[in-house]
């Protein structure tokens, strides 16, 4: 059992990684600016907090083997706040809910960079970009920065899925996609077994 503090509990991946990590006997930390709304489960703790000032959040993380990020990268907290709040409170461990974005389609050639990358996803894929880019400079903290194929939407949880790096995955069909639920099989994963600490690995079909 691990104590693992999730920002953005009230998000769609959030919630579902909470889930999963409780299913799974872990004690969870739930924080997010408004929690009235999300249920109260075993194991679950609620705070309310701004992720985006690392003094608000910071107090909240002590005593935690593991912080998890799971904010959007355009209305969250920075990378820099994020990492300061964890050096503050003294945790070492920490997971990020990456987007595609930055997945590479060819060597050096990121999935936001291409023609026909949709408009209104770029200023969101972009900070999340900016975000890996400020963790890979980082040696202090040891970091997962964890991302999804292109359609992130919740679904059914298959446990059926494979593990990438920083490449662009597509299945036979050409699509680039996971559930919500097949990726929190895989966060989770990544918890308990930390295998790509200091890197980013990706999840999809």
């Amino acid at each position: 059992m691990q104590r693992i503090a999730l920002i953005g509990i009230t998000g769609r991946a959030g919630s579902r990684i909470a889930s999963e990590l409780l299913a799974r006997g872990h004690r969870v930390t739930g924080i997010a600016r408004n929690t009235a709304d999300t249920p109260a489960q075993a194991g679950l703790t609620l705070l309310s907090a701004d992720a985006s000032r690392s003094e608000a959040v910071a107090p909240l993380l002590q005593g935690h083997d593991v912080v998890v990020s799971a904010t959007r990268f355009d209305g969250g907290s920075t990378a820099d706040v994020l990492l300061d709040a964890l050096r503050q409170a003294g945790v070492r461990r920490l997971l990020v809910v990456g987007g595609a974005g930055s997945l590479e389609v060819a060597p050096g050639v990121a999935l936001i960079d291409t023609p026909g990358f949709p408009e209104a996803y770029k200023a969101e894929a972009g900070a999340g970009r900016a975000f890996l880019e400020a963790l890979r400079g980082v040696g202090d903290i040891d970091w997962t920065f964890v991302s999804p194929g292109a359609v992130f939407e919740p679904g059914t949880r298959t446990g059926s899925f494979r593990l990438g790096g920083d490449a662009f995955m597509v299945d036979s069909d050409g699509n680039s996609a996971v559930s919500m639920e097949d990726y929190a099989i895989a966060f989770a994963d990544e918890i308990e077994r930390p295998a790509h600490v200091r890197q980013r690995f990706s999840v999809a079909y």
